[in-house]
């Protein structure tokens, strides 16, 4: 339940079939109880995110296969800020 919990909202990655070191050590320290400053790891995770290199879809090359990691978040914050949001409109 913790991995799920991890790999789909904590720390998101493009597939959920394996569980790398630093995430199971993440849940290690979720199942004992350890103190876990979930803030910088979304914040290491965005800024991963975007330092990614740009990549083009290899069937259309106006669009980029660049993940945008933690949208709802960003658009949650963004709403926050009066920042107009377009929900009809694809990221």
């Amino acid at each position: 339940m913790w991995m799920t919990l991890l790999l789909n909202n904590v720390l998101p990655s493009d597939h959920n079939s394996d569980l790398p070191l630093p995430k199971c050590q993440l849940v290690y320290a979720i199942l004992t109880r350890m103190s876990v400053h979930v803030a910088q790891l979304i914040a290491d995770a965005i800024y991963l995110f975007a330092g990614m290199p740009l990549t083009r879809h290899s069937l259309d090359p106006d669009k980029s296969n660049r993940a945008l990691g933690f949208p709802a978040l960003i658009t949650g914050l963004c709403q926050s800020f009066v920042v107009p949001v377009t929900p009809s409109k694809v990221i």
